[in-house]
């Protein structure tokens, strides 16, 4: 298997495994939003059915440099936590709303501010430091570097984000290791500390 595919191939196997663990699973009106700080997305609601390749799919065939973060990059390192959401950084310039905004209606997205109140897909919920989606397969947070950070500096996480490719030939952008154990560990939370660790403790 060529290096660049392993990534995809991972993400596939995650999904799968959350998909039997899930089946039958009676929702209860809990969202991402709404998760767990210890256990995570993967007992949500959005866990249910979730699959983020179609979007990721649709930002590269836009041309979008949306960069997985969160648990979504994780599993793409080989971390075995499952999730429920789909966390992206791209870059918030101008320039590149556009391909934003092709990728974002080619996958049925919408879109709402942090009050949960729906927005156009357009630049003024893209120029938000961060926007809320939904699609029919996965939910999750679009930022950009403008969000508070912790003082990390993420637009450089953007520019030197890794690149898989599926088997299909779909290219996935995700944040390599290094960086995401720095958010991991900026943002503290007990599920970010055993995950940091867990990546720490992967092979390379």
């Amino acid at each position: 298997m060529p290096q660049e595919q392993r990534p995809a191939v991972l993400l596939d196997l995650a999904i799968d495994r959350l998909a039997r663990s899930t089946r039958g699973r009676t929702p209860t009106g809990v969202g991402h939003d709404d998760a767990d700080a210890d256990t995570g997305t993967v007992a949500t609601d959005d866990a249910i059915g979730f699959d983020p390749r179609p979007l990721l799919g649709a930002l590269d065939a836009a041309g979008a440099r949306a960069v997985a973060i969160g648990q979504v990059a994780g599993i793409m390192h080989g971390s075995q936590e499952l999730t429920g959401d789909l966390d992206l950084l791209w870059s918030g310039a101008a320039a590149d709303i556009p391909a934003m905004v092709t990728a974002f209606t080619a996958a049925g997205a919408e879109l709402f501010d942090e009050n949960g109140d729906p927005m156009a897909i357009g630049p003024e919920a893209l120029g938000a430091p961060k926007v809320l989606f939904r699609t029919a397969s996965a939910s999750g947070d679009c930022c950009t570097p403008a969000l508070s950070w912790g003082g990390l500096d993420v637009s450089a996480f953007v520019e030197r984000a890794l690149r898989a490719r599926a088997a299909d030939g779909t290219g996935i952008w995700y944040l390599n290791r290094a960086d995401l154990i720095a958010i991991r560990e900026a943002l503290d939370r007990p599920k970010d500390v055993r995950r940091a660790a867990e990546l720490r403790a992967l092979r390379p």
